[in-house]
């Protein structure tokens, strides 16, 4: 007998996902490890999409063992689509069938009389159910449900939704770097940025929520950043806040300080190391402040269309020889940082 057509969005799905499974997880897990948050998300997102199933499709609509409020439906018929489980009309009806029929090798969908690998893997690669795969007429009940049926005519909208949004809504609290503050799990994140409108930059954003930048890098990808300066430059926004440079630098130094203290209180005899560490911080964070001090001198003076032009010139050449010896300062505190990470 000739088998039925391959169905080769499923076949590539599950053979893609699979290679992924067994050589890109290891590979980041080597390379980068997994950490704690990663490992909540993916439990997570298990549950979610697993309950889905089994609360939802299965015996919610499938066998009708109790009754949902709308809410709960919802949040089943979105499960249900991350889970990557068709949708719930169509599931729902296979295992009416499946029960009605079971075990007969030909009407039963997913029957186990004909193997285990057909019964979980090999009754969706093919097109065995051919002319009745949209038959829908033991699921009459579930046609009369308004989310039912939304979920079932966008489905694919759906998953997408879910399969790209939820992974994205996660990934601004696990994947990226922590460059102002490790006291939570937000991450800044650049390609995350590109998907949500610059929100990427979570960790700016989760220190200096007051900000009406996200990506604070004329190069950082924030077209939310730059409405709100577009109306800014019309007159129709105002007030615009900004964090001080003062600010960030000192949460950038400052994380950077407690990561490198951290990572050499494992060495034995890193007292002269933690010192060194201590005292280009300090001295960071001095050079800083005053280049700031003049900076607010500068804005002032340029303010004050009355203030002597000499004077100008004096705070305008100290704001640049301030400048410049901070960024000096600063270069070597990240290399510094660089070398003692390097060798703990």
């Amino acid at each position: 007998m000739k088998k039925p057509p391959l169905i080769w969005t499923n076949v590539l799905f599950f053979a893609l996902s699979f290679l992924a499974a067994i050589t890109l997880v290891p590979w980041y897990g080597l390379t980068h490890g997994f950490e704690t948050s990663t490992w909540v998300a993916f439990v997570v997102c298990m549950f979610y999409a697993g309950l889905s199933i089994t609360a939802g499709y299965h015996r919610l609509w499938a066998h009708k063992t109790y009754e949902a409020h709308p809410a709960v439906q919802w949040v089943f018929a979105l499960g249900g689509a991350f889970a990557l489980q068709n949708s719930a009309l169509h599931w729902s009806s296979d295992h009416r069938v499946h029960h009605g029929q079971v075990d007969d090798p030909v009407k039963d969908p997913y029957a186990a009389t004909n193997g285990f690998w057909y019964s979980h893997i090999g009754w969706m690669l093919r097109d065995y159910q051919g002319k009745n795969y949209g038959d829908y007429s033991n699921a009459r009940d579930l046609q009369r449900n308004p989310i039912v049926m939304f979920q079932h005519r966008h489905y694919m909208k759906l998953v997408l939704l879910t399969n790209v949004g939820i992974p994205l809504l996660l990934g601004a609290h696990i994947w990226g770097s922590r460059p102002y503050t490790e006291k939570n799990t937000a991450r800044d994140n650049g390609f995350l940025a590109l998907f949500t409108y610059g929100e990427g930059y979570h960790n700016f954003h989760h220190i200096f929520a007051s900000d009406y930048r996200n990506g604070i890098r004329w190069y950082h990808y924030d077209p939310t950043k730059w409405m709100i300066r577009s109306f800014a430059a019309v007159g129709l926004a105002s007030k615009l806040k900004r964090t001080p440079v003062e600010r960030i630098e000192k949460a950038k130094a400052e994380t950077l300080l407690l990561k490198t203290k951290v990572k050499l209180a494992k060495l034995p005899l890193a007292q002269d190391q933690l010192t060194l560490l201590q005292q280009e911080y300090d001295l960071l964070l001095k050079k800083l402040q005053t280049f700031c001090a003049v900076q607010k001198q500068l804005l002032e003076a340029k303010a004050d269309s009355m203030r002597e032009q000499y004077d100008m010139s004096a705070i305008a050449k100290q704001y640049k020889e301030l400048e410049a010896a901070w960024q000096t300062q600063k270069q070597a505190w990240l290399a510094l940082n660089a070398r003692l990470l390097s060798n703990a």
